[in-house]
């Protein structure tokens, strides 16, 4: 049902009036997923079940986050949320966008370089029109994957970055070795090579954390546990880049 109805509304409305008036049309679902056996850390929304897509991934049907969202919101709440905090996030999940752009104790910078989701800046990632040292966390999470020059790009994060704070890094990942060519450039090449048509790259943990260590990052790599309640996936791999 969900997926059907998704596909009428896409059709009839524009996408941008869409993600300005998402949570009107979630809200009208609520009724048919209300429970208690499934809990969004985001929008609180108690649920009989999340939906789960075609590729595995478990959505919220009231705030549309998923399982990668949901953890980024439990990591950024639980251990680095506090007033006065300056966050740069690119690519935001709507869900985040909407619940950090609604507190007034943080200074929020969400930005899209090419306009496909809510944000408020536009910042080119590997030539930030920003000072150094400007913020105390940065969320990248399925951005790098995109960007051929992601050595600029790291570069650009790590001078942006305060001292001492914190950057949050994820991407698709493989076993073995980073995978690139940069001769493959039509999108359905890339998406036979790297799985999405406007990847450049498949990155194992090993050479994302060396390139990290590469651009002047410290890192950590952090793997979480599957939580059915929360919807979590099992195996999630976050690196936590300090500076």
């Amino acid at each position: 049902m969900y997926a059907a109805v998704k596909n009428i509304i896409r059709k009839i409305l524009p996408q941008k009036f869409l993600f300005e008036n998402e949570m009107f049309f979630r809200k009208s679902l609520y009724p048919f997923y209300k429970g208690s056996d499934c809990e969004c850390n985001i929008c609180h929304a108690k649920l009989k079940h999340f939906i789960k897509l075609e590729n595995g991934n478990l959505l919220c049907p009231i705030c549309g986050s998923l399982p990668r969202s949901r953890r980024l919101f439990k990591i950024v709440s639980e251990d680095y949320l506090k007033p006065g905090l300056s966050i740069l996030d690119f690519s935001p999940s709507r869900a985040i966008f909407r619940a950090l752009k609604s507190r007034k104790d943080i200074r929020y910078f969400p930005t899209d370089y090419e306009d496909e989701f809510l944000a408020d800046y536009h910042f080119d990632i590997t030539k930030i029109d920003s000072a150094s040292d400007q913020f105390d966390l940065i969320m990248c999470y399925h951005v790098l994957e995109h960007i051929e020059n992601d050595a600029a790009a790291m570069s650009e994060l790590f001078r942006v970055l305060k001292k001492g704070g914190t950057a949050l890094i994820q991407t698709p990942f493989k076993a073995g070795a980073i995978y690139e060519d940069f001769q493959i450039k039509t999108p359905e090449d890339r998406l036979k090579h790297f799985g999405q048509e406007d990847h450049v790259r498949i990155y194992s943990v090993d050479s994302l954390v060396q390139r990290l260590q590469n651009a002047g990052f410290q890192t950590e790599t952090k793997v979480f546990e599957q939580d059915h309640y929360r919807g979590f996936s099992d195996q999630e791999t976050v690196i936590v880049c300090k500076k």
